[in-house]
């Protein structure tokens, strides 16, 4: 039997601080994994269901996107995966009675990580008006409240449908369906506030918003650079990926603000070596940039690539750029004459020979991948710093070849799939015009909000219902006093959810809460002959593959309902007989979603017989498959922007928001982050010793961050432990969704709009711990 939930919150203000690990994963993330899966799973519970997870027959791990071989070891999963799975498969249970004993304005007060640990949902729950009890409801009462609302509004547009990244294909595909049947383009989604910026620059310069590489890829690559990314805690698979590109023969280069255990050393739990022996060195190079440098570096490297261009024949790709590529002249010119190096290396806080070592080694590679993450998504400039990547690569000619390309690496494990689904506050209108012809209606051309913009019209009182398809809204967002203001002025909030967040304690005047199937859980419905069929649903990883995840474990609760049954429910309890869409039939059987999806989007033609091959299979991919361009060239497009990077004032640091080892986004499962050295607390920043000396504070004094803003105002995050930790100087680290107050609703990134949680200029005020 799994052990109980915490009955009261743990105090979470007094870490513990030891040495930052040098290597990450062997037997300690075993053993830990194991004592949290087994906690809330229990011993059988935990076997049955862990050596599922990734496998052709099981279900998809909801704790990342990172593809799977085709071949599959045993225990195809890792740490942060079976935590993220114990989570949902576990035991323990949030029933009437516990909302009942706590009122909203109690849990109001506890913190997301007690929340979390009080178990699944299992009935449908409603906020009466001026109530601080939810009390339970049925579905259909629920399903008439939200319809009643809807149909109340003014205009569709006063709602917002927002999406987390777990939402399978089939479900995406049907709420994007619903909300453009009822007249929105409301839709936005996780991707807005990660890798935003990186669809927002592939798009315009390689004509397709995804990565170009499959994992088979990095197995071929000379060289391999990982940016802004932290793969030991936020995609640990990817290390054995790694691991066997080394011993393929690849060079790795790292590039982050922090060290990264995962990318200095990798103890591969499925090998010898890796439990007994001393693993794997993954980094040749380590280059420790300031945060928001990459832009910088990046552009040094072009340069001087395009400098050796001019004494050696062959160090461009001369064919690939006078044949696939546009604007090349513009940007060699504007990279030329950028050739201050003290500004660069002010930028990167990196030494001349660093990054001339780092030239070396990508003259050396014929097939160089870069990978990277919301290091590099999530600052103001984001958007031309990963379009300098681009440029970086057509120079040698490293799109469109076997072993090279670009490598955005998303963590939600479908929210690729969300957006190809049409999760996207600006639809294309080919997408558009292929819902019309399918389903017969009308779709809405205006584009819709987006995360930021919704927060906007929530807080302005223009939009009036938020509809939430699971994540954790609230505690996900930036300037979370803001936020939580708008929200409350909602008239009705809803989410679709497995278990108890934040989200679902900050409400409008009316909130609903509609527990949903895990993808750990066996999925059955009733067609309409009266038999009843297991369903399977599908999801898109980071690389475009596409395959089926099937739950076996029974459902947490009787009164659940899966996701596409219940936007099926809505959906026809809302348009009635406005729709001429099937939704009890696309309830009852997912292959007929799934047939309307081959014809609406390209790629999954004929995608029931596709999807019944095991492993699934790869959607196309123009500039990887063919080195053709959907640009408005119809080439790869060089861009010319100048460089930027945020800076600091005397006195001040520029301050990281990030995830600790035992976090998975806004879902906390403890209060430790082992690889770096930091136990029984998260309120901690991590600040270079020099700075900290410099600003008077030693390791274990406490403080408040006070982030500083151009128009003058400030916001406030206290009680912060100084931990003096070996980042670049000048920046500091401190973890989300805490220091998300920090990070103003209007600090975003240029074109894409994403929160630029990377780059915040604070001071450190002295405070007490009391």
């Amino acid at each position: 039997m799994a052990a109980k939930p915490p009955a009261s919150d743990p105090v979470q203000d007094a870490p513990e601080v030891g040495a930052p690990q040098h290597s990450a994963v062997g037997i300690p993330a075993i053993t830990h994994a194991l004592k949290i899966s087994q906690q809330q799973m229990g011993v059988r519970r935990t076997a049955l269901t862990l050596l599922r997870v990734n496998q052709k027959n099981g279900f998809d791990c909801p704790g990342c996107a990172w593809p799977e071989d085709d071949k599959r070891h045993t225990a195809e999963f890792c740490e942060n995966g079976a935590k993220a799975v114990a989570e949902e498969a576990t035991l323990r249970r949030v029933t009437p009675d516990f909302f009942a004993t706590h009122p909203v304005t109690d849990l109001a007060t506890r913190s997301g990580y007690w929340l979390g640990q009080q178990g699944r949902l299992t009935h449908p729950m409603y906020l009466p008006e001026g109530a601080d009890h939810y009390e339970p409801i049925t579905w259909d009462r629920a399903f008439d409240l939200v319809a009643e609302e809807l149909t109340a509004l003014a205009s569709p547009d006063e709602a917002v449908f927002y999406t987390s990244g777990r939402t399978s294909n089939e479900a995406a595909f049907l709420y994007q369906l619903f909300a453009r049947e009822l007249g929105t383009n409301n839709l936005p989604d996780c991707s807005n506030m990660c890798h935003e910026s990186s669809g927002s620059a592939l798009t315009e310069t390689l004509g397709v918003g995804k990565g170009s590489v499959l994992l088979e890829d990095l197995y071929k690559a000379d060289l391999i650079i990982v940016a802004g990314q932290n793969p030991g805690t936020n995609h640990p698979r990817m290390l054995s990926a790694l691991e066997k590109a080394k011993t393929n023969g690849a060079k790795i280069i790292s590039i982050n603000p922090l060290p990264e255990a995962g990318l200095e050393r990798f103890k591969n739990p499925q090998t010898p070596r890796g439990l007994a022996g001393g693993g794997t060195a993954l980094t040749d190079l380590f280059l420790q940039v300031r945060l928001g440098g990459d832009q910088a570096l990046f552009r040094a490297l072009n340069r001087r690539i395009l400098e050796e261009a001019n004494t050696t024949p062959g160090t461009l790709d001369d064919d690939f750029i006078r044949d696939h590529t546009h604007g090349f002249e513009e940007f060699a010119a504007l990279a030329g004459a950028d050739d201050d190096w003290d500004e660069t290396l002010r930028a990167t806080g990196l030494t001349r020979d660093e990054i001339e070592h780092a030239l070396t080694m990508v003259l050396a590679s014929q097939r160089t991948i870069v990978c990277w993450a919301m290091g590099l998504t999530q600052h103001k400039h984001s958007v031309p710093t990963i379009k300098e990547v681009v440029n970086f690569l057509l120079l040698r000619g490293n799109i469109g070849r076997p072993g090279a390309g670009v490598c955005p690496v998303r963590g939600h494990s479908n929210v690729q799939g969300d957006r190809t689904m049409g999760i996207f506050e600006r639809p294309a209108p080919a997408f558009l015009d292929a819902l019309e012809k399918e389903f017969g209606f009308t779709p809405p051309r205006e584009h819709g909000y987006d995360v930021v913009r919704a927060i906007r019209a929530l807080r302005d009182g223009d939009a009036k219902v938020f509809f939430a398809m699971g994540g954790n809204f609230v505690s996900a967002t930036p300037d979370t006093d803001v936020t939580e203001a708008a929200v409350r002025r909602a008239r009705l909030t809803v989410h679709v959810s497995t278990k108890l967040n934040r989200s679902h304690v900050v409400t409008g005047a009316r909130a609903l809460i509609l527990p949903t199937l895990g993808r750990t859980e066996r999925d059955r419905q009733v067609r309409p002959d009266g038999t009843s069929a297991d369903q399977f649903v599908t999801v898109e990883d980071s690389m475009g593959m596409v395959h089926a995840s099937r739950g076996r474990l029974e459902p947490a609760s009787p009164h659940l309902l899966s996701e596409p049954a219940i936007v099926a429910r809505l959906a026809h309890r809302t348009l009635g007989d406005r729709s001429n869409t099937p939704w009890a039939a696309f309830e009852k059987d997912y292959a007929t979603i799934r047939d309307r999806i081959a014809r609406v989007i390209p790629g999954f033609e004929d995608f029931n017989t596709k999807i019944a091959h095991p492993g699934g299979f790869t959607l196309p991919h123009a500039p990887r498959d063919s080195r053709s361009f959907p640009t408005t060239t119809g080439k790869a497009n060089f861009t010319a922007a100048p460089v930027e990077h945020p800076t600091a004032p005397e006195g001040r640091l520029l301050l990281q928001t990030l995830r600790s080892h035992d976090q998975y986004n806004t879902t906390i499962y403890g209060l430790d982050d082992r690889y770096r050295g930091i136990t029984n607390g998260r309120r901690v920043i991590l600040v270079h010793p020099d700075d900290a000396h410099r600003l008077g504070f030693a390791d274990g004094d406490y403080t408040d961050l006070v982030s500083e803003w151009t128009d003058g105002s400030e916001r406030r995050a206290p009680g912060f432990r100084v931990v003096h930790y070996p980042t670049a100087r000048g920046c500091a680290a401190a973890y989300y969704p805490e220091t998300n107050v920090l990070v103003p609703l209007d600090h975003t990134a240029d074109t894409s709009n994403t929160p630029a949680s990377k780059s915040l200029v604070i001071r450190l005020e002295t405070t007490h711990n009391d």
